[in-house]
């Protein structure tokens, strides 16, 4: 009974890499496919060794050894597959800058290579190793898939080609350069169809945590559990206590309680208790009459009563001197307030939300603090994680800051690169969001390519250099906080001053200045004049 056409194991060139043109056809998987064409190209036309590079970000620049060459920082030439006589991907040639090398010339546009005297050819260099490994020929050529340009494949041989094989080598790169563009875009396809399937399995909850939280970022399950007691507090006229560190982003969750209230349509009015100097809290938050004090020349409401109707945020609370406390307490309980120099209260309806990054309990026991205030204002307590307790939400939040400094800046930043990343999620984050954020607005500004790049003198550079181990901890404190006060010129208030810079409220800093016997040196004769 006749039988169906033996498989064609021809030894033509043409049939070769016909051949091998239906092996890599028959996947979709990018890694399989490189991998055939390259263990074809060894096995079935006898290449000493061959080796595909597919362009992608400049990510491993640092180490790069071929860096001073490199022109583009954002994107060079990754090894991706290679067979015969070298087949791993982590050797010095794992990353090729655009126009260096023969490889990143042909990348760039220098067009093709096919030579059969490898060492006579003055475009490539090392003719020892060549005839050590007894190499004849060499082939590369550009991967384009219509005009874009995908990668290079190229090729040793331990034989001389003939024109026909180099003529059909550079069909084959066309060829080649279609089945990896499908891989590729099948891949793509298949990651958009496996986060839509994620999203999906959540979406009723990914609705309820995104759509009332537009400005909070973040899908790990510490700062999901803070987005449902906001959903549950919101509602309510309930006094709520966030507690956080600096930098945690306490005020937007203020911002996100009163959003989801019923008083979303009148004023949420922000108080930074410890921004304001303490002859001037009671006038600030209760308001004064006119004539009630030096300076006082009119009538001036406070910000309860501005917020009347609306929402108070209290940010840092306990910073509020000890009288002012006993003041706060009466508006909690009685809800109204006393102008000073007035003589009557006036009502005022106001929902009260308060935010410390101190332990209140503790500084009760230190008598800094009313116990009596606390338990009124602790009725539904919010602890914000950290930055490094919630790592799996920097690339959001990173992704986020490129996109608004980016626009804010007018630069096309595309993204950040791998290492780039692995460096923000191990960093330790102190500052917490608010140091990622200037830390990225900072490598925006500083940016030239289209992808970002982060290293660790950037990190080292946002805190103060390391004193000797045998100072003690009070020497430390002292000569870092004087470093930050010099470095500021002893401005201590506003977002470039020292308070900022070291996490602190303006009075905490100015208590532990006078506690460690820090002034502001008198200046000399001729800063006088």
């Amino acid at each position: 009974m006749p039988t169906g056409p033996a498989p064609d194991r021809s030894t033509n060139p043409r049939a070769i890499l016909e051949r091998i043109t239906l092996q890599m056809a028959s996947s979709l998987d990018l890694q399989v496919v490189l991998d055939t064409i390259t263990q074809g190209l060894v096995e079935e036309l006898d290449a000493a060794f061959a080796r595909i590079w597919l362009l992608g970000p400049g990510d491993l620049c640092a180490d790069c050894y071929k860096a001073a060459d490199c022109e583009n920082r954002s994107r060079c030439l990754h090894l991706e597959a290679s067979a015969g006589l070298y087949s791993n991907l982590n050797g010095e040639y794992r990353r090729i800058p655009l126009g260096a090398l023969k490889i990143g010339k042909i990348a760039q546009g220098s067009g093709a290579i096919f030579t059969n005297d490898v060492l006579g050819d003055a475009r490539l260099p090392d003719k020892q190793w060549m005839q050590d490994n007894g190499l004849h020929s060499f082939a590369g050529h550009p991967l384009k898939f219509r005009w874009e340009l995908l990668g290079v494949i190229a090729m040793f041989g331990r034989r001389p080609l003939t024109e026909a094989e180099f003529e059909r080598l550079a069909v084959f790169a066309n060829e080649a350069a279609i089945a990896i563009k499908n891989a590729q875009l099948f891949a793509e396809v298949q990651q958009l169809k496996d986060r839509l399937h994620a999203e999906n399995l959540y979406l009723r909850d990914e609705i309820k945590l995104e759509h009332n939280f537009e400005e909070i970022i973040g899908q790990s399950l510490s700062i999901k559990g803070v987005l449902r007691a906001i959903e549950q507090v919101a509602p309510t006229d309930s006094t709520v206590l966030i507690r956080g560190d600096t930098g945690t982003g306490k005020e937007l969750l203020a911002r996100a309680i009163h959003n989801l209230s019923p008083r979303k349509g009148r004023s949420l009015v922000k108080v930074n208790c410890g921004a304001i100097p303490a002859n001037l809290v009671e006038s600030e938050l209760f308001g004064h009459e006119k004539g009630s004090f030096t300076g006082a020349l009119q009538r001036r409401i406070g910000r309860f009563e501005l917020a009347d109707g609306g929402t108070i945020f209290l940010d840092e609370v306990g910073e509020l001197p000890l009288d002012a406390q006993v003041k706060l307490l009466r508006v909690l309980q009685e809800r109204e307030v006393e102008r000073v120099g007035s003589g009557h209260s006036t009502k005022v309806d106001v929902r009260v939300i308060a935010a410390t990054n101190r332990d209140l309990h503790a500084a009760v026991k230190a008598g800094s603090f009313r116990a009596d205030l606390l338990y009124r204002l602790n009725v539904f307590p919010i602890e914000v994680p950290s930055l490094s307790a919630r790592a799996s939400d920097i690339p959001l939040l990173v992704n986020r800051f490129v996109g608004k400094f980016s626009h804010k800046l007018g630069k096309k930043i595309d993204g950040v690169s791998q290492s780039t990343m692995d460096r923000l999620m191990k960093y330790s984050w102190p500052g917490n969001i608010r140091e990622l954020e200037n830390v990225i607005e900072r490598a925006t500004i500083l940016a030239k390519g289209s992808l970002l790049q982060i290293d660790d003198v950037m990190l080292q550079g946002n805190s103060a250099p390391l004193l000797p181990v045998a100072d003690s901890l009070e020497e430390v404190e002292r000569a870092h906080i004087l470093r930050v006060l010099q470095d500021t010129n002893w401005v201590i208030e506003g977002k470039q001053g020292s308070a900022t810079r070291l996490g602190l409220h303006p009075n905490t800093l100015r208590s532990r200045m006078q506690k460690l016997g820090i002034k502001k040196p008198l200046p000399t004769a001729s800063q006088r004049t």
